[in-house]
């Protein structure tokens, strides 16, 4: 599996072959089209990621010592950030989603794309997954 500073930088080489950012979005409501819907029995208050403005669930397990997150959103373009996201962090060691942050969002600018809304929101899920891998770090490190 790419480490996350490969899966960063192939985010970033995808989105500097798009033209513009009309076609970033289109890129973006894609990803979230082909994400997987979480089963309804997921989106539930536990799940929910406080701070988005739409509705984001997330659920996290641990296998073998990597991280394996699933996610979804009531809104389509949260939906492919939220693919975004997953695509670098699931299946990932809990100490590398912790010593990686989500460079890529900076390095396409897609913070001054986004509504102050969605930054934040995206912050929030950043926020989650890294709340998880800590949880698992902490888990897997008192097994014997």
């Amino acid at each position: 599996m790419p480490t996350i500073p490969d899966q960063q930088a192939a985010i970033v080489t995808q989105f500097n072959a798009l033209p513009d950012w009309d076609a970033r979005y289109k890129y973006i409501i894609d990803l979230g089209k082909q994400l997987p819907s979480l089963p309804d029995a997921d989106k539930n208050d536990d799940n929910i990621v406080r701070g988005c403005q739409s509705q984001v669930w997330m659920v996290a397990s641990e296998d073998g010592g990597k991280v394996y997150f699933k996610a979804d959103s009531d809104a389509l373009i949260v939906r492919g950030l939220v693919a975004l996201i997953l695509q670098v962090y699931s299946g990932q060691p809990p100490e590398a989603i912790l010593a990686n942050p989500p460079e890529f969002i900076n390095q396409i600018d897609m913070g001054k794309h986004l509504s102050m809304q969605r930054s934040n929101g995206l912050a929030a899920m950043v926020k989650q997954i890294q709340m998880y891998a800590l949880g698992y770090k902490v888990k897997l490190a008192q097994q014997p």
